[in-house]
């Protein structure tokens, strides 16, 4: 095969890959209008029998707990207190610690409309000192599906 043969084939190549992508990206977006971006976000606006929506809401009573001063080596827990006050079970599917110093335990049940709920979170302070600032992020069911809480203080080494 010369070298004008080579640049011909790899030419129509790339032109035959071109367009059976842009095939493909049209039968996509084609489709995409039959799916609104609302069920996506939220499945229960897919009953529009209904004109009260289905979902839990949470309500953090208290997001952020400053524990003070402790000493170097000392653990400082904290009971977060949420509430559900949607009208559908709140689940809440991980809680996670920005370090593995902040370990946080939640329900792993639902927590009914109207119910109260405890996230216990445990600050280790081995190794660290000053001033502190860590996060356990909540994902759950609820819109918007991502909380935060901060636990805070100080670790002294006397």
């Amino acid at each position: 095969m010369n070298i004008n043969n080579k640049i011909l084939f790899v030419t129509l190549l790339i032109f035959s890959v071109m367009f059976s992508c842009n095939d493909a990206a049209k039968k996509v977006n084609k489709n995409d209008k039959k799916l609104s971006t609302d069920l996506v976000k939220n499945h229960q606006s897919l009953n529009n029998d209904s004109k009260e929506i289905i979902q839990p809401i949470i309500e953090i009573l208290e997001s952020e707990y400053d524990f003070g001063i402790i000493k170097q080596g000392e653990k400082a827990t904290h009971d977060y207190k949420i509430k559900n006050i949607g009208n559908s079970d709140l689940l809440i599917t991980s809680a996670k610690g920005s370090c593995g110093c902040t370990v946080p335990e939640w329900p792993k049940e639902p927590i009914r409309p109207g119910s109260v709920a405890k996230i216990k979170v445990t600050f280790d302070s081995k190794g660290k000192i000053g001033k502190q600032s860590k996060r356990v992020t909540l994902m759950t069911n609820a819109i918007p599906n991502v909380k935060i809480l901060t636990i805070k203080g100080e670790i002294i080494t006397n």
